[in-house]
């Protein structure tokens, strides 16, 4: 894990995250698939304080509202500085910059994908209050919110948008993993496309309890496996998120 600092690899995809609290990011990046990821040079992931760019001696990056109210917000000047220097440090100055808001478009393994294809990615958590509204209008391409709820920052929700974006980059995850989980995509007989959740999925022991793995998992027969896996995950679909299906 590096705070602050760049470490240089060959990769296809560099992700900078701006945030007022980067100890946070201690441990989920450093494990698991991100890790891997980071490990091969797949990804380069940096994690930025925004105090780096105030230029007071307090450190200042926020300041009570114009017209009154609780709370802080973050201040448009400093968050430009930010932006600047990150968006300065890739060859080609083709960065996205993504705000983690409430108020953002839901989250979803449609955007995921969308995400995986760019090179440079600028996640902004934002704290406090919110933002100065002139962040939103001027400085970010986008804003993402991962649920209909309100969380105390947008640090874990920077989380869950890197670790979904990361598993898509080529080479961290096989292709067949990807392809068949769930929010996957199975061309239909009639040339659409629709979403679905993951199959059903059994493991040893065979028999447990009585409860038995369906026997056409046993066969062998791998078109009729495959037939039977798209059957339950539109199933499982229809029952569980109906909505998935309407999209």
């Amino acid at each position: 894990m590096f705070l602050g600092t760049s470490i240089q690899y060959t990769t296809d995809m560099k992700i900078d995250i701006l945030t007022l609290f980067p100890e946070m990011f201690k441990g989920p990046f450093d494990e698991s698939m991100i890790k891997k990821a980071r490990d091969e040079g797949l990804v380069e992931v940096n994690i930025h304080n925004l105090r780096d760019w105030a230029k007071d001696k307090h450190k200042s990056v926020d300041d009570r509202p114009y017209g009154g109210g609780p709370g802080m917000i973050l201040r448009v000047d400093v968050m430009e500085r930010a932006l600047k220097n990150l968006k300065s440090s890739v060859s080609n100055h083709q960065s996205s910059i993504i705000l983690l808001t409430p108020q953002g478009n839901v989250f979803s393994q449609k955007k995921a994908q969308e995400l995986s294809k760019l090179n440079h990615l600028i996640l902004v958590a934002g704290h406090y209050e919110g933002f100065d509204e002139r962040i939103r209008e001027h400085l970010v391409d986008e804003e993402i919110s991962i649920g209909d709820y309100v969380l105390t920052g947008g640090e874990l929700p920077t989380m869950v948008v890197v670790d979904a974006v990361v598993r898509l980059i080529p080479g961290v995850l096989e292709k067949e993993a990807k392809d068949n989980e769930s929010f996957s995509k199975w061309k239909m007989e009639n040339g659409k496309w629709k979403i679905t959740l993951d199959y059903p999925q059994y493991t040893r022991p065979e028999n447990f309890r009585g409860w038995n793995v369906p026997e056409v998992l046993l066969s062998g027969n791998h078109a009729e496996i495959s037939r039977w896996r798209k059957v339950h995950a539109e199933k499982r679909t229809r029952e569980r998120r109906p909505d998935l299906l309407k999209k």
